[in-house]
């Protein structure tokens, strides 16, 4: 018996590991790599806020806290979320794993390989993005040292961090351990929401790959009416092949039901404190540039906002994909020449095709479909914030 966690999910598995997140994973040893990890997240939340306490609270210096702060509050939502959910992504890979042993046809075999290639594709190229962003996030950080090595000068250059935290130290005596403790924070949430992205698109692409089974499933019956008799050994091979049509089509749904449930509230969150991300970037972004031009400061806004931005595209592009191929077994249904078919088939038929007038998306929180029309509302909704905030500054 091939093993799909083996052959497909070895990368995901290999990244969620990483972070401490795996959820075959329950030892002391794993629960106390989440907590250094998630602890590590989570003070330097703090760390920001604490400014607060020491500087005078101006609507600039709290748009200056709130800019990269709520991208940190972002990565921690996402991390903290995924851990509780380990008997659910054990519950969807072992429906996978079963759903796979039931394929006989090498054409649905064929399907759901090429969907789970797909997987391994996406989640090398979205780890490459994410990782390179991590990289020029630390190269930008340490940009004044580079430059001092690169062209060294006499004069004395204060130490101080790019981000505004406060650790109630001297920041220029233990410098380079504070950089140490927010590059952390960065490298492990950046790295976790990549490993958590590509897993979730994992089980997107074998729930996309179960609505082109249950199409092709349709098209099968579609060669049944046209190239053989309707006597009644074709009759039941008929009925049987709409039946595992409607079956695997039911599961692929209530794959994504029970998946987007357990995520909901999560998810939620992370839209409203993206959309504050973004907004607060973008302004952050045209307030340095009209005024201090300062490299460093508007790249880490730039990149920021950038990698939030893209975080949004790929969620709701991928919805976007699941809704199409939801939509893909009823195309296959309006072709069947029904009519041809005896009364009964014929009701089948056209109770599947009714179906497809409900509309079916990954819902989150009762409020946003994932979709490319709902990434067109956020990114207008994130600009509208911006523009709020320009005009009253």
């Amino acid at each position: 018996m091939i093993s799909i966690e083996d052959r497909y999910f070895s990368l995901n598995r290999t990244l969620l590991l990483i972070v401490g997140l795996w959820y075959y994973q329950k030892s002391k040893i794993a629960q106390f790599h989440f907590i250094c990890f998630f602890s590590v997240i989570l003070t330097s939340i703090i760390f920001q806020f604490t400014t607060f306490l020491t500087t005078k609270c101006t609507t600039t210096f709290v748009i200056e806290v709130l800019s990269i702060a709520s991208g940190f509050i972002c990565l921690a939502i996402k991390y903290h979320s995924f851990c509780f959910k380990n008997e659910t992504m054990r519950n969807l890979i072992q429906q996978l794993q079963h759903i796979y042993n039931n394929l006989k046809d090498s054409n649905e075999i064929d399907i759901i390989e090429r969907y789970g290639r797909n997987a391994k594709y996406y989640t090398v190229l979205i780890t490459t993005l994410f990782v390179s962003s991590v990289f020029i996030l630390l190269i930008v950080q340490m940009w004044p040292d580079i430059q001092q090595i690169i062209s060294p000068s006499n004069k004395s250059r204060s130490y101080h961090l790019q981000i505004s935290v406060e650790y109630f130290v001297d920041q220029e005596k233990y410098f380079y351990c504070l950089l140490v403790h927010v590059n952390a924070a960065v490298c492990i949430g950046l790295f976790a929401a990549a490993a958590i992205a590509t897993m979730l698109i994992a089980y997107f692409q074998y729930m996309c790959a179960m609505f082109t089974i249950a199409s092709y499933r349709i098209e099968n019956t579609m060669k049944l009416l046209m190239f053989q008799d309707i006597i009644p050994e074709n009759r039941n091979l008929i009925h049987k092949s709409i039946k595992n049509a409607v079956d695997i089509h039911r599961k692929a749904i209530e794959f994504s039901i029970h998946l987007t449930s357990k995520c909901e509230m999560s998810f939620l969150f992370l839209i409203i404190f993206g959309v504050m991300t973004i907004s607060m970037n973008i302004f952050r972004f045209f307030q340095i540039a009209s005024s201090t031009r300062n490299f460093v400061e508007l790249s880490i806004s730039f990149i920021i906002g950038s990698i939030c931005l893209l975080y949004m595209f790929i969620a709701n592009f991928v919805g976007q994909i699941v809704t199409d191929h939801y939509n893909y077994i009823y195309a296959a249904a309006y072709k069947i020449q029904w009519y041809i078919a005896p009364l009964d088939i014929q009701k089948l038929i056209l109770i599947l095709i009714q179906r497809g007038n409900k509309n079916f998306g990954l819902t989150f929180g009762k409020l946003f479909v994932a979709s490319v029309q709902c990434f067109s509302t956020l990114a207008n909704a994130c600009l509208s914030y911006f523009t709020v905030m320009y005009s009253v500054q």
